[in-house]
């Protein structure tokens, strides 16, 4: 089995390096000392996540990510869905390219994993500190340094 995957429920994931980034994840989990067995990410609309977030957390409103940890043991087995309607407006907002905001918010589930939270301003704080490093240190490790002076 491999411990990281990407499923499709309705909506295809905009995103080259696929391969990359599931190779990635697992190191999240090393530098933070905490275990992996799998984690299965499913991309879907705005509207799949919407009726999943009422169904599970009785939250009625539109979210980029919901993260399920589904074991009991330490190592973690998670499913994170991930609506990419919200990624793709979330990049305009932020005036962010595509692709960094889809690692942001991979990596934002699998911080989640790791037992970062961001209810508050401080959590948040820390939690958007850690999704930096990791990005900068995806691109350090998977992506030429000429394209990223283009």
């Amino acid at each position: 089995m491999q411990i990281v995957t990407f499923n499709y429920l309705d909506s295809a994931l905009p995103l080259k390096n696929k391969t990359m980034v599931k190779a990635f994840i697992p190191t999240i989990f090393k530098k933070e000392k905490k275990g992996l067995n799998y984690i299965n990410y499913i991309f879907c609309s705005d509207e799949s996540l919407l009726e999943l977030n009422k169904q599970q957390l009785n939250h009625d409103y539109y979210t980029d990510i919901l993260t399920f940890e589904l074991s009991s043991t330490d190592k973690t087995e998670a499913e994170i869905y991930i609506s990419v309607d919200r990624i793709k407006d979330n990049a305009k907002v932020l005036k962010q390219p595509l692709e960094k905001e889809i690692l942001r918010v991979l990596f934002h589930g699998a911080l989640h994993l790791c037992g970062y939270k961001d209810k508050t301003k401080k959590e948040e704080d820390i939690m958007r500190e850690k999704e930096e490093y990791y990005i900068n240190n995806y691109y350090k490790r998977f992506v030429p340094r000429e394209t990223l002076n283009k």
